[in-house]
């Protein structure tokens, strides 16, 4: 479960400052997929990385399993959650072997890295253990991504945050790892929290959509709020509506 309470992230630089999250609350329980969606720079993918321990600059509460945690986190802190990125290729060193990029999670938290364990950790999400042996730019978009969740699973965290993890990729390759992505937290009871800007995915796989705008929550939707395009809020209401014209065009 992850829950937050009063969470604020601010910016400084000189005499300017940015409140980019205002006091939220977010409370996700076990084994629920939960979306948020909301135009740039609104705060959606700065809230993934405070709490997967990529920023520090946060006041408020966050608690994972009943464990409140800080800015600085330990090795148990950083198994509750790990994160997917968006761009597959960022993401993964480009000199270093997949073998390598699968083993060094499980190195860092002090738990055996044999190859076998990379071979069924790529197992799991649909690759060859041969893979082990490959680079990065030797990988498609689509492959590189499921190695991306391998990564982010191999330490067998309770809890995935999703950062837009199929804007990069092919439209015939982002229901592939939409599904891949299914059945593992249908097979694992994973927690997911999910950016993105694409309500038709939000729609596919989250039980509940929050929509944000200017760093807080405005509205809180259903998979079927979005399927038939209906709002309370304005702004939520206008997104939908530039997501179906979008589908038009």
């Amino acid at each position: 479960m992850i829950r937050i309470r009063d969470f604020n992230v601010r910016y400084r630089s000189g005499k300017t400052e940015n409140h980019v999250v205002r006091g939220i609350d977010l409370t996700v329980a076990q084994g629920e997929c939960v979306g948020i969606v909301g135009e740039s720079g609104c705060g959606k993918s700065t809230l993934l990385r405070c709490l997967v321990g990529l920023e520090s600059g946060w006041t408020g509460n966050i608690e994972i399993d009943g464990q409140s945690l800080g800015a600085v986190r330990g090795k148990d802190d950083l198994r509750r959650a790990q994160m997917v990125f968006q761009d597959p290729f960022g993401s993964l060193h480009p000199r270093h072997r997949i073998g390598r990029a699968l083993s060094e999670p499980l190195r860092c938290m002090g738990l055996p890295g044999s190859p076998q364990r990379v071979a069924a950790a790529l197992k799991e999400v649909g690759l060859p253990a041969s893979f082990a042996h490959r680079f990065p730019h030797q990988l498609s978009g689509g492959q590189r991504q499921r190695v991306a969740i391998a990564r982010a699973l191999i330490i067998e965290p309770p809890i995935l945050l999703l950062d837009e993890p199929t804007s990069a990729l092919d439209v015939s390759v982002q229901a592939e790892i939409l599904n891949l992505l299914s059945d593992r937290r249908d097979e694992r009871g994973l927690t997911y929290l999910l950016v993105s800007h694409d309500l038709a995915v939000v729609a596919h796989m989250c039980d509940r959509i929050l929509v944000m705008q200017n760093g807080v929550f405005v509205e809180e939707l259903t998979p079927d709020n979005i399927r038939l395009a209906k709002a309370t809020h304005p702004y939520a209401q206008h997104l939908m509506d530039v997501s179906l014209l979008s589908d038009a065009l």
